[in-house]
């Protein structure tokens, strides 16, 4: 089969495809459109060493995993509760929260996912300054060289986090085109022992048609 072939294949089929597009895409613009909106709110705390040498840096990355686990406990998600007055359970804020840490850049994210964005918000940065407190309180019985400060990196922002409407549309689009072109396929390959013209003949027999009869136009 040469490209030729294939080109035509297009010409005569390629609505298939562009029609499944196109419905798959509008599927996934109307499932968007009904869904609720969820936020997402982040809070940076970035952790500094007291000192910039090699084995201050070095114990504060391996320390960044103990952090993110101090926060992500009950007790640390009740005080957040008790100070922002939020009718939540701590096992409720926690299923919202996300807390990791990178040690490249020495600081641990809390990323809280809502239906309310200033709430997300606030539970983001009152965790991240739960850290803070936790970071102040260890610090004062640590000679000043050895510190570890914590230190917000301005306050919780947020944004729509999902639906996230432009790339459910693009992957609907997508795979509009993978099931028209798996449709164009099947029809193909059901009418591929089916000759209607002389180019179908030569593509079987890979010979070419030196005559046909041509169609009885008289008859009804």
């Amino acid at each position: 089969m040469n490209l030729t072939y294939y080109l035509q294949i297009l010409i005569r089929r390629g609505w298939i495809i562009v029609l499944a597009a196109v419905i798959t895409a509008a599927g996934a613009y109307m499932f968007s459109q009904v869904q609720t909106p969820v936020y997402r709110a982040s809070q940076r705390v970035l952790l500094e060493p007291a000192r910039n040498d090699f084995g201050l840096t070095e114990t504060l990355r391996i320390r960044l995993r103990s952090f993110v686990v101090f926060l992500n406990t009950r007790e640390q998600a009740a005080i957040a509760i008790e100070r922002l007055d939020l009718d939540m359970t701590p096992d409720e804020v926690l299923s919202y929260t996300t807390i990791s840490s990178d040690p490249t850049q020495l600081i641990v994210q809390i990323d809280v996912d809502m239906e309310d964005g200033d709430q997300a918000a606030a539970i983001a940065t009152e965790m991240g300054r739960l850290l803070v407190e936790y970071r102040d309180v260890d610090n004062r019985d640590l000679n000043r060289e050895d510190r570890i400060e914590a230190r917000l990196l301005d306050t919780a922002t947020y944004g729509q986090y999902r639906p996230n409407t432009r790339i459910n549309v693009l992957a609907g689009g997508v795979l509009g085109l993978l099931v028209g072109g798996a449709v164009v396929f099947v029809l193909e390959y059901l009418e591929s022992n089916i000759f209607r013209r002389a180019d179908d003949v030569e593509r079987f027999l890979d010979l070419p048609v030196l005559a046909a009869i041509p169609a009885d136009e008289t008859r009804s």
